[in-house]
């Protein structure tokens, strides 16, 4: 019986593909996951430390294998122990989806931990372990989009690995980001590869681009050196905008002689996937982020409220190549006012970086306090 459809399946119809920014075991054993995937019109899922951080921390689903775990086993092992069960479960669960999809789809994603972000050697190296720990098709190997991460990029894609690049701002970067993905490609043509099988998606955040951009626009309102109007026609425009700006530059590289050779030979788009669209502000509408993305060849990861916001009143039609025009001209105005996008960009990297690395330095912790307090149990 075919699920009632719902605007998730509308924007699953619309070229989006519809990942869920989440990952827990509960969700994975009691058969949530499954009915999403059907219910939902899922075709995959995303991790990091914080999710896996704030899943640990709650509940005792980890708590058997974590108590399991030879005593040698360090708190950066047993982490990666229940890390890597969890994604394999989760590929499992999303076979069916990359088998239908002939590896289109249906993927998961693993991260690499955030010291390794500015090491390049230490990333590829990470990424071959964690990919052969799971030992599935489908999962996706994170890596951040740092220039390190676009050599690693490079290498891992002429290796045949699946790479999602993530902390993603800036279109400069996203360029750079295609160019190492472009790059690889070639490399593995050169050593006989096959491209047909090899995934991969560039991870562009939203909405923290307008954290910073409005929080900049509201302290020149507060001095009195921006009026009013000029800060409602403003605020909230500019993540959409660069996100705009961003999917044209990927309609650009992916065209062209090029491209069309890597094609012929079976090589995949590297879709644009917009991260971090839940709506921060409460005063913007709830699934402004992903109303105004939709486009073809596109992945939209969402934390389970905006997915189940979308489901109740979302509205699916081609958004993402409307307004380019006032794209570009919002980012002009910025500058205008003395806001430069390439500075905000940068510094959220830097930000975004060591949230993460917090983050894993924090669930590191956990794990070592939740293990010393089961072996103390038994």
């Amino acid at each position: 019986m075919s699920p009632t459809p719902t605007p998730l399946h509308a924007l699953h119809a619309a070229g989006q593909s519809i990942w869920l920014d989440f990952i827990d075991r509960t969700i994975l054993g009691n058969g949530e996951l499954t009915r999403r995937i059907s219910g939902d019109a899922l075709t995959g899922m995303t991790s990091n430390p914080t999710i896996f951080e704030k899943a640990l921390a709650t509940g005792t689903a980890y708590d058997a294998q974590l108590a399991a775990a030879p005593a040698t086993m360090g708190a950066w092992e047993r982490f990666e122990l229940v890390e890597t069960d969890d994604v394999r479960v989760a590929c499992d669960a999303f076979a069916g989806v990359y088998r239908d999809t002939k590896g289109l789809d249906g993927y998961v994603s693993i991260e690499v931990s955030p010291g390794s972000a500015h090491d390049a050697t230490a990333t590829i190296a990470e990424a071959h372990r964690l990919w052969k720990a799971v030992g599935r098709p489908n999962v996706m190997i994170k890596v951040p989009g740092t220039p390190e991460g676009c050599i690693a990029l490079r290498h891992l894609i002429a290796d045949g690995l699946n790479v999602n690049v993530t902390l993603l701002f800036a279109v400069a970067a996203h360029a750079r980001v295609i160019e190492a993905y472009l790059g690889g490609l070639e490399d593995r043509v050169v050593h006989g590869g096959d491209l047909s099988h090899v995934a991969s998606v560039a991870s562009f955040f939203v909405s923290r681009v307008d954290n910073a951009i409005d929080a900049a626009l509201e302290a020149q309102a507060q001095a009195g050196t921006l009026p009013a109007e000029r800060l409602a026609a403003l605020r909230g425009k500019a993540a959409i905008a660069n996100a705009k700006r961003a999917y044209r530059l990927f309609r650009e590289r992916f065209s062209g002689p090029r491209w069309a050779a890597l094609a012929a030979k079976g090589a995949q788009l590297q879709r644009p996937l917009w991260a971090s669209t839940s709506t921060k502000n409460p005063s913007y509408r709830d699934v402004l982020y992903v109303e105004e993305l939709i486009g073809a060849d596109t992945v939209n990861t969402m934390p389970p409220a905006t997915i189940e916001s979308f489901r109740d009143h979302g509205i699916a039609s081609h958004t993402i190549e409307v307004g380019l025009a006032d794209a570009d001209r919002l980012i002009a105005d910025l500058a205008d006012l003395g806001i430069q996008l390439d500075d905000v960009t940068d510094q959220l990297l830097t930000d975004g970086l060591a949230s993460f690395g917090k983050s894993f330095d924090t669930l590191i912790a956990g794990i070592e306090q939740k293990s010393i307090a089961l072996a103390a149990s038994h």
